[in-house]
């Protein structure tokens, strides 16, 4: 039996490796974009170079996550992939020429991606092992996020940009060597059966919710790739960006807090479509401003928006799929939240911003985010007309 020293020994581990690894994801989605354009890359280029992260990763989350799955192991995974991260991360920083960072980056991401879909899968299990919260663990993400947010703004204003990929090495070794003190967590009880995998892939609401889920993620993506690039064009300085990334990230953990202690007394369904609806009003407003300070303040809306989704999106995923799938279920969602989406957000939304402008970029994000919104309140509806069916039967 575990004893209470060693639960808490194994939690905070853990809370250690969220937090760093999501400190990693500060530099490839905020400080990435702003290293590519130091190099003379265009919008157009930079968002081809954001795309292909998540074409690559179309594929290696489902395959490393599959591959968790079937071998019951995540920490093991989780070392393979650092690895590859940081030699690629080696090579990255000697690169200069578009070409050579597109084929660096290709497999950067082949590494990178499935990271956080296993890092996930490994808080859901020692939280449901230890009878704890999922978000207790999670909202270190998010702390780590915030932290390195503004702590790399400011370094790299004081450095220079050159030094984005020297910090992405010092991170991943980190990250790295905390690795080694967390306690594995299989993924499932059983070896995986394929064909049972397939089944469950076949619901018609499973399906429709990715539906949703990709749909949203286009919005969402779109301003992920985007956002540094917009406050640099209204004037912002690197710590005034980590700024805006920090903004976001904290206001996020209040809302994880609630959700975790409030959040199973609220139906998923109408959480999903308040959320879509303040992605909408987040982007409306990004068409709207000029103001680098307007955009840290429009940043805020994060909380009620991606901090409501996704606690509420993994909630409602792990009911939809069983435990021993729960690693490859992560995955899906994955490529529906980060990878297909990014893949189009990238290419489409760089062609976008490079001929339309920042306003018609951000109603366009804003056009996606109404269309998961009108996808999860057919479900709503459709699920409240079956209960009247019901009850007139009755």
């Amino acid at each position: 039996m575990n004893t209470q020293h060693q639960i808490q020994r194994d939690v905070n581990w853990l809370r250690a490796f969220t937090f760093t690894v999501y400190g990693i994801s500060v530099l490839v989605f905020s400080f990435f974009p702003l290293f590519y354009r130091s190099l003379g890359f265009s919008n157009a280029q930079i968002g081809y170079l954001y795309a292909i992260g998540p074409m690559i990763s179309l594929f290696s989350n489902l395959l490393w996550s599959m591959i968790s799955d079937r071998y019951r192991t995540i920490k093991r995974i989780l070392i393979l992939l650092l690895i590859g991260q940081l030699v690629l991360s080696m090579i990255l920083s000697v690169s200069g020429s578009f070409l050579g960072i597109l084929i660096v980056i290709m497999m950067f991401y082949f590494f990178y991606y499935p990271i956080y879909p296993l890092a996930d899968t490994m808080a859901i299990n020692t939280a449901k092992e230890y009878g704890k919260s999922f978000t207790v663990i999670r909202i270190f993400g998010s702390l780590g996020f915030a932290t390195f947010a503004i702590v790399i703004g400011y370094v790299l204003t004081a450095l220079g940009t050159s030094w984005t990929i020297r910090i992405s090495i010092i991170l991943t070794l980190i990250a790295l060597f905390l690795t080694f003190f967390i306690r594995d967590q299989s993924s499932s009880a059983n070896k995986m059966d394929t064909s049972g995998l397939w089944k469950i892939l076949r619901q018609k609401e499973l399906l429709w919710f990715f539906g949703c889920v990709f749909c949203l993620a286009i919005g969402h993506r779109m301003n992920d790739a985007f956002l540094t690039i917009a406050m640099k064009e209204m004037g912002s300085s690197d710590n005034l960006v980590g700024w805006g990334v920090l903004a976001s990230s904290l206001s996020e953990i209040p809302v994880f807090f609630l959700l975790s202690i409030y959040g199973d007394r609220l139906k998923e369904l109408p959480l999903l479509l308040f959320a879509c609806l303040m992605f909408a009003l987040r982007f409306l407003l990004m068409s709207l401003t000029d103001s680098a300070a307007s955009v840290i303040a429009i940043q805020t809306l994060h909380s009620v928006t991606f901090g409501i989704f996704f606690v509420t999106a993994v909630r409602y995923l792990t009911r939809l799929i069983p435990d021993h799938y729960r690693a490859t279920g992560l995955a899906l969602f994955t490529v529906m939240w980060s990878s297909a989406s990014g893949l189009i957000s990238g290419t489409f939304g760089g062609v976008i911003y490079e001929h339309l402008g920042r306003k018609d970029f951000y109603l366009v994000a804003m056009t996606f985010s109404l269309v998961a919104f009108l996808g999860f309140a057919s479900k709503y509806l459709n699920r409240i007309s079956g209960r009247k069916d019901v009850g007139k039967s009755i």
